[in-house]
């Protein structure tokens, strides 16, 4: 009895691990704003772990144990599709959702106790994305964001749209007729990345702006 308890208490450590892990991973992906977090990279190392090890110790020794563990890869493959989103001519969320596929193995890692192989590889993880996103190239690719806003025509108004953000065009531009307003739908790109707090207080200071949508491109 006390010999099964030790036993899967060592198990509950191997989960553990897998849950720090996890966890490390999360938050720098937190600190990027990635649709996964820490909470996501956290249960995700620890829900893979835990099947990890009902398969490998809690079946008998004429049970085929490397059949829940298969399907980790399957059932991960599920959420990492709920990750990626198509909009606007764009696939977003890929590296996402390829992370939390990876993160997947780092816990069924910490499952089958292969310790070191967990570390390294989140080690590994860490570095390449950091690595990635240094400003150097060729990996310092710019960044360019279109903003889709409506204003009300008036004197100024597309001039001030264009001072705030910085451009000297509209990529599109259509005009409306609202009753006795007329109103523009435009598109403009800019490599400033306007914060969402900053684009409310554009709209607070310029009451003739009706909405205001930022997309990444890159």
């Amino acid at each position: 009895m006390v010999e099964q308890l030790l036993s899967q208490l060592w198990m509950l450590g191997d989960i553990l691990l897998a849950a720090v892990l996890g966890f490390i991973i999360g938050i720098e992906r937190k600190f990027r704003n990635k649709e996964a977090g820490m909470r996501t990279h956290t249960v995700l190392c620890l829900g893979a772990a835990l099947l990890m090890v009902v398969s490998k110790y809690g079946f008998g020794a004429g049970d085929d144990t490397a059949r829940v563990a298969a399907q980790i890869v399957s059932g991960v493959g599920f959420l990492g599709a709920g990750i990626i989103v198509y909009r606007r001519q764009e696939v977003r969320g890929l590296t996402t959702a390829a992370g939390v596929w990876a993160s997947a193995g780092i816990g069924m890692a910490c499952g089958a106790r292969l310790y070191w192989l967990a570390i390294g590889a989140t080690l590994l993880m860490l570095g390449v994305q950091c690595f990635l996103h240094l400003k150097i190239k060729p990996f310092d690719l710019k960044k360019t964001f279109d903003v889709h806003i409506r204003f009300q025509q008036t004197d100024n108004s597309n001039m001030t749209v264009k001072q705030i953000f910085g451009v000297t065009r509209f990529n599109q531009l259509h005009l409306e007729r609202v009753g006795e307003e007329l109103w523009y739908t435009a598109v403009l790109q800019t490599d400033e990345e306007f914060t969402s707090s900053q684009l409310d207080e554009i709209m607070k200071q310029y009451p003739f702006i009706r909405s205001i949508e930022r997309v990444e491109n890159n």
